[in-house]
């Protein structure tokens, strides 16, 4: 899903094109956007879902309850749900053959052992569970008063989630920076068997390629990390499969 200035169209098509290179069968790639403006002609396009979300919620990750609705932009089958601000870094195709017909997500990496997921990289069976976005359309506000996020209020109606193996998933500032001290001494290094690399709340991807991690001064001396070679490895590759490099944008937005 994209909607907002903050990761604009190259955002989506990086993420096709490398859903492209670790494929091992055919796929569609859908975008659900508001703005369809630059995205590669491969991506099948197609406007946002409605959702009836109160202001200040219409552009937060909660839209993105929305693709749980009976029918939504015509998916069948087993569909993997990617955000924009993740890497592509191994092969995607077992993440069909993963436990097929369930719902899969990521352990959430601040929450282990607490039955959260996170919805960054999840899979779910399009027509399943529809009460999810039935539930919070009949009465958004009091699901908004009881979750904090999205991803607690899935976790609380599907009981049977299973877990994405957690070296598939990694998270750039969770699993990948060396905690503090280290971080200032050793250089985040990609493990093998990662399939994902998910960049929640900041840095960005280009601001890790290049060691900076925007944050308050007064956290700075503990949020901090050294330039990660191995994504200006990975853009290299696929710019030399012909994509545009990303951008940054003002920051509004996101999705």
């Amino acid at each position: 899903m994209k909607w907002g200035t903050r990761y604009p169209a190259p955002y989506a098509n990086r993420l096709y094109q490398a859903a492209k290179a670790h494929m091992d069968r055919p796929f569609r790639f859908l975008c659900l956007t508001d703005d369809a403006e630059g995205l590669d002609p491969g991506i099948e396009a197609q406007s946002l879902p409605e959702i009836p979300l109160p202001s200040p919620y219409e552009w937060t990750p909660w839209r993105k309850l929305s693709v749980w609705q009976d029918g939504v932009a015509g998916l069948t089958g087993d569909v993997l749900f990617l955000d924009l601000d993740i890497l592509i870094t191994g092969p995607l195709g077992e993440m069909f053959d993963y436990a097929p017909g369930q719902y899969c997500v990521i352990e959430n990496w601040t929450q282990l052992g607490e039955g959260i997921g996170n919805t960054s990289v999840f899979r779910f069976r399009a027509g399943a569970h529809p009460e999810i976005y039935e539930k919070f359309a009949t009465d958004p506000a009091r699901v908004l008063s009881e979750c904090r996020i999205e991803q607690q209020y899935i976790s609380t109606l599907i009981r049977d989630q299973v877990f994405w193996p957690r070296e598939w998933c990694l998270s750039f500032k969770h699993s990948i920076v060396p905690p503090f001290p280290l971080n200032w001494a050793k250089t985040p290094r990609l493990p093998e068997g990662a399939k994902t690399v998910v960049f929640t709340g900041r840095p960005d991807i280009d601001e890790a390629a290049r060691g900076y991690w925007p944050t308050k001064w007064y956290k700075r001396f503990y949020k901090h990390t050294r330039p990660a070679p191995w994504i200006a490895d990975l853009w290299e590759r696929e710019e030399a499969a012909g994509l545009t490099p990303a951008m940054r944008t003002p920051e509004k937005a996101g999705s």
